[in-house]
C-alpha cells in the first residue's frame, strides 16, 4: 500500500494511501516547493507533514466517476488521487506496473489516466511485479516515462530513492468484515458449557472459557479489513494483537518479511489472504503458534500447517556431502531457495544461509541447542506453543529468520546498516 532531476513541481512525495473509507489522503510534502514570501515578514514555521484532500473538481467529476465505474467497486485503485498527483507533477508519460492478478485492469486504468490526468502516453509494463521489492523504476525511465505508478504493494522502496517520481497504490480490497468477525468468534470465542452440568466439570468449563489470545495479520490488500476486524473483535478478545514489523504497516506480511510474535502472549495466528505464500512467511517466523487462514473471496476458514523440519535448506550433514561442489548464493528473494531450492542441481542459498555456512552466525537449529526443549515449548527465547500439536515433542530449533527487509534484521538483511 527511482537519477534525473525532476521539475520542482514533481518533488512532492506521498507517504500514505487513501483508505477505502472516509479518511483523507495523507501527503508528505517536501521543503522544495515554492512558498509565498511577504516582503515584510518571512514565516519560519515549517510544516513537515501536510494533510491534503483531493480537489473537489476531481472528486466530483461526473465523467471521471463514470469511467471509474468500469472497475470493480470493491477494489480501491485510488484513481482520483492518481489523477491529481499526475496533474501536479505535470507528467506526460506515465508507466503503470501491476502484479499479475491486477493486469486485467491495466488498459482500463491507462485509458482513464490519458483522458483525465493530462498524460500523453500510458505505458503498461509487461514484466510481472512479484512483490514490494520489484519496483522497476529503471525500466520505466528507460522507456521514457517521467512518472511511475506501482500497484498492489506497500512503499518498501522509498520514493526519495527512485530515479523518477513514483506513486504507490496499495489497491485496498473491501471484503465482508462482518463474516470474518463472526467466523473468528465462532471458532475461538469459548463461551460454551451449560450451567446445569455437574459440579465436577465446572472447573473444566472455566478453563475452556479462557480467552484465546489472537494475532491478526494479512496482506496489504486487506489491511483495512484487518484493522476494522481488530476494532470489532477487541471487546471479545481484549489481548488481540496486530503485530508490526518495520518498515511494514501494522499487520502487513511480505513473503520474505514477517513479524516475530512472543509465543507467551499468543495462542493463534489468524491470517487474511487468498493464498498461502505470505502466510507461510509468518508461519516460518513463528513455527510454534498455530495458524489459520481466512479466504475473503471463498469465505473459507482453514487450519494451515508448514513442514518446518523439511524446510531446513542448509545443515551440516548436507554441506558435508558437497565438499567439492560450488554453491550459489542468490540475493533476489529468500523464498526462491526456501520453496524451490531442491529444484536446483547445486545448493542455492539465501544470504542468511550463506553467512551460516561460512560460520559467521550459528544456524537456526543451533540457536535452540542451548535451551532445553521444555523451555522452547514454554516460550522462552523464540520457542513457544507448537504450530502443530503433534510436533510439540520434535520442535528443537529456533525459528528460521524471516526478516529480509525488517529494520531490526540481521547482517544478511537487504537493508542492514552496521551500527557505529
Amino acid at each position: 500500500m527511482e537519477d534525473s532531476a525532476p521539475p520542482e513541481s514533481e518533488t512532492r512525495r506521498f507517504s500514505g494511501a487513501q483508505a477505502g473509507t472516509s479518511s483523507a489522503v495523507v501527503t508528505h510534502a517536501t521543503a522544495n516547493t515554492k512558498s509565498a514570501v511577504a516582503t515584510t515578514t518571512i514565516s519560519t514555521t515549517v510544516k513537515r507533514f501536510v494533510r491534503q484532500q483531493v480537489p473537489d473538481d476531481i472528486l466530483n467529476n461526473d465523467q471521471l466517476n463514470e469511467a471509474i465505474g468500469v472497475l470493480p467497486a470493491n477494489y480501491n485503485f485510488e484513481i482520483h488521487k492518481t489523477v491529481w498527483r499526475l496533474r501536479q507533477a505535470g507528467a506526460r508519460t506515465v508507466a503503470l506496473q501491476f502484479p499479475e492478478g491486477l493486469q486485467m485492469y491495466a488498459c482500463a486504468i491507462a485509458d482513464i489516466l490519458e483522458t483525465f490526468a493530462g498524460v500523453e502516453h500510458s505505458l503498461v509494463m509487461g514484466d510481472v511485479t512479484y512483490g514490494a521489492c520489484c519496483i522497476d523504476d529503471f525500466s520505466a525511465a528507460a522507456l521514457g516515462a517521467d512518472f511511475l505508478v506501482h500497484y498492489g504493494h506497500s512503499c518498501l522502496v522509498p520514493v526519495d530513492v527512485t530515479c523518477l517520481p513514483c506513486l504507490y497504490v496499495f489497491v485496498d480490497i473491501a471484503v465482508d468484515v462482518d463474516h470474518l468477525v463472526e467466523t473468528v468468534k465462532l471458532n475461538f470465542l469459548n463461551n460454551k458449557g451449560k450451567e446445569e452440568e455437574e459440579e465436577e466439570r465446572r472447573e473444566e468449563r472455566r478453563e475452556e472459557r479462557r480467552e484465546t489470545r489472537l494475532v491478526l495479520a494479512g496482506t496489504i490488500q486487506f489491511a483495512s479489513a484487518v484493522q476494522l476486524a481488530r476494532q470489532r473483535l477487541a471487546p471479545y478478545f481484549p489481548s488481540l494483537a496486530v503485530p508490526k514489523c518495520k518498515p511494514l504497516s501494522p499487520g502487513e506480511v511480505l513473503g520474505c518479511t514477517a513479524p516475530v510474535v512472543d509465543p507467551n502472549s499468543a495462542d493463534v495466528i489468524v491470517f487474511v489472504s487468498d493464498g498461502r505464500f505470505h502466510l507461510e512467511a509468518i508461519m516460518i517466523a513463528n513455527p510454534t503458534i498455530p495458524a489459520y487462514r481466512y479466504d475473503p473471496y471463498g469465505r473459507v476458514f482453514t487450519r494451515e500447517r508448514y513442514d518446518h523440519a523439511a524446510s531446513e535448506g542448509v545443515s551440516p550433514p548436507r554441506l558435508a556431502m558437497l565438499p567439492d561442489v560450488d554453491a550459489f548464493v542468490q540475493i533476489a528473494c529468500p523464498r526462491l531457495s526456501i520453496d524451490w531450492g531442491e529444484g536446483f542441481s547445486r545448493p542455492t542459498l539465501t544470504p542468511y544461509e550463506a553467512v551460516v555456512a561460512l560460520g559467521v552466525v550459528p544456524g537456526w537449529w543451533e540457536a535452540a541447542a542451548a535451551a532445553p526443549l521444555r523451555e522452547q515449548q514454554q516460550g522462552e527465547g523464540r520457542g513457544g506453543r507448537a504450530n502443530d500439536p503433534a510436533d510439540a515433542d520434535t520442535l528443537a530449533f529456533a525459528p528460521y529468520p524471516m526478516d529480509y527487509y525488517a529494520k531490526d534484521g540481521g547482517i544478511w538483511n537487504s537493508s542492514y546498516h552496521k551500527k557505529k
